[in-house]
């Protein structure tokens, strides 16, 4: 029987450790709590000239982002409530002209891509170090970014502007100041998708990864319900310096998202950014990095095999160093009413978020051993292989034309020599294994046919391509 949405969200009482990063309410800033809890609907308000909008130059929400902006460092802020997705849409498409070229890293989010299809640009796709123990990516350093920069040059291409990811999904993270003064002495505009980093600006913990605000990138997005308290969707834009035109910017954000914005996520990016400004949510941030740290120490007592990264909020379950697939071990913690974020066919990435979390690392212990415990036969995981790609890469087609190209389905293992004209992108969403416009040769293939296997049914037996 169809259970209709309202339903599952009134009756679903799973043990989330996923996003948004409020814990399903608890951690919502008070001042919204205040305000959900008045009659439904009150605050469902359109543009009123008091109210305006995040495009407005006048109004409670201008004034409100022109606080935000101030209180950060920077010169302009936007709200969103279409995700980091529609403000990184709007961020390179309000800087890189039809024709231009992008530098991206391999781990970019699609909606990057998206924006390259739509605004005609040309993603010059560069690759990441590999860790092959457990099948994720590491972030570049400066030699490593020096390299693929000294690549591009000997090819001419015209580079408008690079994106970083700062940090990865599993919460790896390095210092981006090097890298983007590497790539402003090549007059490059820097955006950096910080959408899992957004607490990393308040600057509260010295041991925090350093937010690419402070390393000196032109464009940041954030995901303030990823890494912050805000409600699903909501997200903002910061700029600072004199690379980008904010009229351009502006002109980029009217295209791109709604003219009827929530009300109440407008409010939920001004209470969550303001979390970080006040006293009592700077003491409520600085315990839970604390208690973060406490429960992976506690973990790693207890012999819970955990992967080291930068951002204490983010804990990965290291599960093929016992030769568990992450996707059946979720599906095992799901089935137990223990939900994490990321599954992976080498980890399970939890996301801790800004609540409080009594007895977690007793009750992660406890699952964890009952996991091992429903397998009998336990063969080691081979080290993963990483993609056979160059360091640097650029689509065969054009993303544009290949996505907009008439397409026939063929089977993956019958595609080589043919041009995707759509995405490969398994679970964690949003970040493509394989781009329109790109070639499969057969290396490429064989390589997508060993992910589907680790991938459990996340990646498709036939592929779209152009015909």
């Amino acid at each position: 029987m169809f259970m209709g949405l309202t339903h599952i969200l009134n009756r679903y009482r799973g043990s989330g450790l996923f996003l948004p990063a409020h814990g399903r309410g608890a951690a919502l800033p008070r001042e919204l709590k205040v305000l959900l809890r008045k009659r439904a609907g009150i605050w469902d308000l359109p543009e009123l000239p008091e109210l305006g909008g995040p495009l407005e130059p006048f109004g409670a929400i201008a004034q409100s982002q022109k606080n935000s902006a101030s209180a950060m460092g920077v010169s302009r802020c936007w709200y969103g409530v279409n995700g980091a997705t529609g403000l990184l849409h709007a961020a390179l498409l309000g800087i890189a002209a039809p024709g231009k070229a992008v530098l991206v890293p391999r781990n970019v989010h699609i909606s990057i891509i998206n924006a390259c299809v739509i605004g005609e640009l040309i993603p010059i796709i560069f690759d990441l170090p590999f860790m092959p123990d457990r099948g994720h990516v590491a972030p570049p350093d400066e030699n490593w970014l020096k390299d693929i920069l000294d690549s591009i040059s000997q090819d001419g291409v015209d580079l408008a502007a690079a994106v970083l990811v700062h940090p990865t999904y599993q919460g790896y993270a390095n210092d981006l100041t090097p890298l983007i003064k590497q790539l402003h002495e090549k007059d490059l505009v820097v955006i950096v998708d910080e959408a899992h980093g957004a607490y990393f600006a308040s600057e509260i913990d010295e041991d925090l990864p350093k937010s690419s605000l402070k390393a000196g990138a032109d464009l940041v997005v954030h995901s303030l319900h990823k890494s912050a308290t805000g409600l699903g969707q909501t997200a903002v834009l910061w700029l600072q310096g004199e690379r980008v035109d904010p009229v351009s910017l502006e002109r980029s954000l009217s295209c791109l998202q709604t003219s009827s914005p929530s009300s109440l996520l407008l409010a939920s990016c001004e209470a969550a950014l303001l979390e970080w400004r006040k006293l009592d949510g700077r003491r409520r941030l600085s315990a839970r990095i604390n208690e973060a740290r406490n429960i992976a120490d506690q973990l790693k007592t207890f012999g819970v095999p955990l992967l080291e990264n930068q951002d204490p909020l983010r804990l990965i379950l290291y599960t093929a160093s016992q030769g568990i697939n992450g996707l059946k071990a979720d599906a095992w913690f799901i089935s137990r009413g223990f939900i994490p974020e990321l599954p992976e066919p080498g980890s399970l990435t939890f996301c801790l978020g800004f609540k409080k979390h009594l007895g977690l690392s007793r009750l992660l212990k406890k699952n964890w051993d009952g996991l091992l415990s429903s397998y009998k036969e336990i063969e080691p995981l081979l080290p993963f292989s990483p993609p056979p790609m160059p360091l640097v890469n650029i689509p065969a087609v054009a993303c544009s034309s290949a996505w907009r190209a008439s397409w026939e389905s063929v089977p993956l293992l019958e595609a080589a020599g043919r041009v995707s004209t759509d995405f490969i992108c398994p679970y964690p969403p949003g970040i493509p294994m394989l781009f329109p416009g790109e070639i499969l040769d057969e290396k490429r293939i064989s390589w997508l046919v060993e992910q589907k296997s680790q991938w459990l049914g996340q990646i498709p037996s036939e592929i779209k391509v152009v015909s």
